[in-house]
């Protein structure tokens, strides 16, 4: 997948988490964990952007989703900990340690998803590189096909705005 089609299947899944936190009336932490998940979809493809690091390489492994989140959850604590201590606790209105967690799991959840986009394609994923030679493709599309891409975007617009509007936001 192209960089519409990420974008689109982060947006599928978010649909659901959105509701759920616009529900119980979490306007903040929705937002935030949108935006994260917009942002982080791409993520793995940054190995584009160098000679060093073969392409779907080891930005395509559970092993970076599983770094990044990490990093995520412990820089996501410190914000939310220097947010309470300024005197914003109030915006998230949770503990540090419920953000850190939640933040975490957005990050692994996102790139998961991005390994999903890739998996659909014929060049397919690797995901316990360099443990395992294990590799898997649903070969169902290419990944510049730019109808593929429109699609998955189109239909997490479509997706998200319907539940939100649903949910009443």
């Amino acid at each position: 997948m192209y960089l519409q089609g990420h974008i689109g299947i982060s947006l599928l899944l978010y649909a659901p988490i959105a509701a759920w936190l616009f529900s119980i009336n979490q306007p903040t932490l929705a937002v935030l964990t949108g935006v994260l998940m917009v942002l982080f979809s791409p993520l793995p493809d940054l190995d584009t952007y160098t000679n060093r690091i073969d392409h779907r390489g080891p930005t395509h492994t559970v092993w970076f989703a599983l770094g990044c989140s990490l990093l995520i959850t412990l820089f996501s604590g410190l914000c939310v900990m220097a947010l309470s201590r300024l005197g914003y606790e109030s915006i998230l209105a949770v503990s540090p340690l419920w953000a850190a967690v939640w933040f975490g799991s957005v990050a692994m959840l996102t790139l998961c998803g991005h390994l999903f986009g890739d998996l659909i394609t014929p060049m397919g994923v690797r995901p316990f590189r360099p443990l395992s030679a294990y590799h898997r493709t649903l070969d169902l599309t290419p990944s510049k096909n730019p109808r593929a891409n429109r699609l998955w975007f189109g239909t997490g617009v479509v997706v998200l705005t319907l539940i939100l509007l649903v949910v009443g936001i």
